[in-house]
């Protein structure tokens, strides 16, 4: 574990692995903190930020960590959330083409992972999520496009997201959902969190 200040109201936790990271904000969370406002994930780091009248509480969090225990990988496991895509994206026929897969196994091999968040990003509510099966591994677009509706899903390298809103975008489209990822309106805002895990189905 590496500790590093991250500007006045942050702490920067390195650690070996995704799962980890899962564990040791599920431990975090359960110090339950005066003056701990986000608990941010990476793929390797966990972001501790505070309010600007407790960031003194850093230096002790930080003097706690390495040796807080943390609760076992199993028991951080989050909700399962099943989102239906149409998959009719336009990059489709371009992922099977690289792939050498047709489009129906394409879908096929999409649907049947169960998938982890690892974390959100790019967006509010853009789930980056692990566990694609390796032959569907595509690079991004050469060109990104200006416009990507939202509830688009699409695939880049070993990765596969939902965007929740319309933006710019260069990952490979291959379907879209009605879910609503992210709606400030909401409580939590943000459809899915670190940890869920995920179930793309076939939209009827």
């Amino acid at each position: 574990m590496n500790l590093r200040p991250a500007g006045e109201r942050a702490l920067l936790v390195e650690v070996e692995d995704l799962a980890t990271v899962h564990r040791l904000r599920a431990a975090v969370r359960a110090l339950e903190v005066p003056g701990v406002v986000e608990l941010v994930c990476g793929y390797r780091t966990l972001l501790v930020v505070a309010d600007p009248g407790h960031a003194g509480v850093l230096d002790e969090l930080a003097a706690r960590l390495p040796e807080l225990e943390l609760p076992p990988a199993e028991q951080v496991v989050g909700e399962l959330v099943e989102i239906p895509v149409r998959y009719d994206g336009e990059d489709l026929p371009e992922v099977a083409r690289r792939t050498g897969l047709d489009p129906e196994e394409v879908v096929r091999r999409h649907t049947a992972p169960t998938y982890t968040v690892a974390f959100l990003g790019f967006s509010p509510g853009f789930p980056y999520l692990v566990g694609l099966d390796p032959a569907l591994a595509v690079p991004r677009r050469d060109t990104p496009r200006t416009s990507i509706p939202a509830g688009s899903v699409g695939l880049a390298g070993d990765q596969t997201g939902i965007y929740p809103t319309a933006s710019p975008g260069g990952w490979q489209l291959i379907g879209r959902t009605e879910a609503t990822l992210f709606d400030p309106g909401r409580d939590p805002p943000a459809l899915l969190a670190p940890g869920d895990r995920l179930r793309f189905t076939v939209a009827g």
